[in-house]
């Protein structure tokens, strides 16, 4: 449930990151029930090298998009500016996420383009996240201009208050 509350108060973007990072998810478990339950050459093909790769790659990513998400959603907590870390983390997952669901449709093979099984709709929606609010070709030339330091963040117009339990409480 920690997830949830730091998703709770992320904004913009940030929201959509973290639905990115559960596509990402959704592609991993998805490619992990199939390869489990699917036969080729007498076994499962979740013994393959090639399969187990692209589950590993959906993993590692799934961590880290969950890891950048949870990071702008605390700094958001405390009350910090957090452009560049929610930027980032849109970045990293949206892509991430269409990686994944496309890695998703390999694992499937052929069944992977049919609407039997959910991963062409991953594909679709990951697609979406990549673009709105703001595609990942922006985030990254602001990435690079923070990184070369040609890109500051504007002194914030008003103090942004800091996370309290109380106001959530009643919500």
């Amino acid at each position: 449930m920690g997830d949830g509350l730091a998703a709770v108060q992320l904004a913009g973007s940030a929201e959509h990151l973290a639905g990115a990072a559960g596509l990402t998810r959704a592609s991993l478990d998805a490619s992990i029930k199939y390869a489990q339950s699917r036969q080729a050459f007498g076994r499962d093909i979740a013994r393959f090298q090639l399969i187990q790769q692209k589950i590993a790659v959906m993993e590692q990513s799934y961590e880290i998009s969950r890891l950048l998400y949870l990071r702008a959603g605390w700094m958001k907590n405390q009350g910090l500016r957090n452009t560049r870390e929610t930027s980032l983390a849109k970045w990293f997952a949206t892509d991430a996420s269409f990686e994944a669901a496309s890695e998703a449709i390999q694992v499937h093979g052929a069944y992977g383009f049919s609407d039997e099984y959910d991963v062409e709709r991953y594909l679709r929606n990951s697609k979406g996240a990549v673009i709105y609010e703001g595609t990942s070709e922006i985030h990254q030339l602001m990435q690079a201009g923070y990184a070369l330091g040609y890109r500051e963040d504007a002194q914030l117009r008003c103090e942004l208050p800091a996370y309290d339990p109380q106001i959530w409480q009643g919500a």
